[in-house]
């Protein structure tokens, strides 16, 4: 695996992700796709089990969040 950030989204579409904020909330979801900015969507996730470590909020429909937000991706 390449470490260039946008090789390591590339890798992750269509798998569950967690999308924290630099408001310090998180979002998981299946990322459905991303651009140069770091924009991403996120798709509901059918898989029940989210991780456990913090607070997460799970998303129900299609979201969109802008790259000037996000402070971290975790797959």
């Amino acid at each position: 695996m390449s470490g260039r950030p946008l090789d390591v989204l590339e890798e992750s579409l269509d798998e569950p992700v967690t999308v924290t904020l630099k408001d310090g909330s998180a979002y998981y979801g299946v990322l459905a796709g991303y651009d140069q900015h770091m924009n991403v969507v996120l798709e509901e996730s059918l898989d029940d089990t989210m991780p456990g470590d913090i607070e997460l909020e799970q998303v129900e429909d299609t979201t969109i969040i802008r790259g000037d937000n996000v402070v971290t991706i975790k797959a």
